[in-house]
């Protein structure tokens, strides 16, 4: 036998290092070679960034509009119609810094509902425009 270890009795418990080297010289060779690709031969000079001083929040209160199962539209807890709607919200686009609109809708309300106030909020220029819902249980 050519590697005997003059005990036959169980198997060798020595580690084979031929393949962890073999693995490690491929590797050091493909570092090798992709290393120098990684440069960049082109020079550029990047614009530096000029950090301004980040927006403080608005102290504008927002807008609810709450929509009920029937279609029936509230502004801030006063009915309205959707033209009475649309006009309101073409004043508010107009102011600066523009409101928040948030959209409350009944859990029953038709989509189609919903989507005509969102439409009409953006159709009159307003940028935001968010929903409010609950945590699920």
């Amino acid at each position: 036998m050519a590697f005997s270890t003059g005990n036959d009795n169980g198997p060798m418990a020595t580690i084979n290092v031929t393949p962890l080297v073999d693995v490690m010289l491929v590797l050091l060779i493909i570092f090798m070679i992709t290393a120098p690709l990684m440069t960049h031969k082109v020079e550029i000079k990047l614009p530096e960034a000029t950090l301004a001083k980040p927006e403080e929040p608005s102290k504008v209160t927002p807008i609810t509009v709450a929509i009920q199962d029937s279609g029936a539209i509230y502004w801030n807890d006063e009915p309205v119609t959707m033209d009475q709607l649309e006009s309101r919200l073409s004043v508010e686009a107009q102011k600066t810094p523009q409101p928040p609109i948030n959209v409350r809708g009944d859990r029953t309300t038709k989509y189609k509902v919903v989507n005509s106030v969102v439409t009409v909020a953006q159709r009159q220029g307003m940028r935001k425009v968010g929903f409010v819902a609950i945590k699920e249980r």
